[in-house]
């Protein structure tokens, strides 16, 4: 089965808050209802949230402009990353998620494994653009460079 919720606040796999939702029975009421992060999509809270609605607007205003902030500073961003290679300059292994991450933090760039959208290791010398989604819809894209090490 599965029940309908009015979101408290946002959850990247869901929604923004205010957004009704359709999960299944044991996330609602094992995770998003005890921790309050969402109510029953009751018309009583319907009229609650409805009420709220403006302070809710400022929130999501808010996160976007914090999220579009944060997209500015990462434009440009470019990590050189050093990788062990052949002689035909092939890589040994692969460049993944990790060193990304951890690239990323040694600039000081604090994001989180999620927001990074690699979808595949990269296994070749040279410059790859990877977009970060740092809201449902602010993206920003880095430069990593794999150099021989």
């Amino acid at each position: 089965m599965a029940t309908k919720l009015i979101l408290k606040e946002t959850i990247d796999s869901l929604g923004i808050i205010g957004s009704e939702v359709t999960v299944a029975d044991g996330y609602a009421r094992n995770y998003l209802l005890p921790q309050q992060k969402a109510i029953l999509a009751t018309p009583a809270n319907h009229k609650m949230m409805e009420q709220e609605k403006t302070k809710v607007e400022l929130q999501i205003a808010k996160e976007k402009g914090m999220a579009e902030e944060m997209a500015k500073r990462l434009e440009g961003v470019v990590c050189k990353i050093p990788a062990k290679v052949s002689h035909e300059d092939r890589l040994y292994g692969s460049v993944t998620l990790r060193d990304v991450m951890n690239s990323l933090s040694k600039q000081g760039v604090g994001v989180e494994k999620r927001m990074v959208l690699l979808n595949e290791p990269i296994k070749t010398i040279g410059s790859t653009k990877i977009p970060i989604r740092i809201y449902s819809e602010v993206e920003a894209e880095i430069t990593v460079e794999v150099v021989p090490a």
